[in-house]
């Protein structure tokens, strides 16, 4: 499971750092991929409390990727309004954000398979 936060924590520093070289488009696109990376680090750390100490690891996964889902989609909401206030590229915010959040569903997916794996015979 290690190898899940690595992965992501890796991803998250190419997020951060490519957000970096953004140009003009510095501050909009940081925003994105911080609320990408935190949710997603946040996520993985939800999978692994809830998920790997509960009797039923998969369905404890599913409700909080929902949970998470929807925290998204609230910061994903909160932060064009944000930017666009600003003055600031909502394009780059947003591709800042879906381009690591798609590579992060990725992790999470196969974290939570690898949940299910764990759990022994079906009956």
């Amino acid at each position: 499971m290690k190898g899940h936060f690595l992965a992501a924590a890796a991803v998250a520093a190419l997020a951060l750092g490519a957000s970096l070289l953004a140009g003009p488009a510095r501050p909009p696109a940081l925003l994105g991929s911080a609320i990408a990376s935190a949710t997603a680090l946040a996520s993985l750390y939800a999978f692994s409390r809830f998920g790997a100490s509960a009797r039923k690891p998969v369905e404890r996964a599913l409700l909080v990727f929902v949970a998470m889902f929807l925290v998204r989609l609230v910061l994903v909401g909160s932060g064009v309004a944000v930017v666009a206030r600003a003055g600031e590229s909502a394009v780059a915010f947003v591709v800042a954000f879906f381009v690591p959040y798609f590579v992060f569903t990725a992790i999470e997916g196969s974290f939570v398979h690898a949940l299910g794996r764990g759990m022994g015979k079906p009956a």
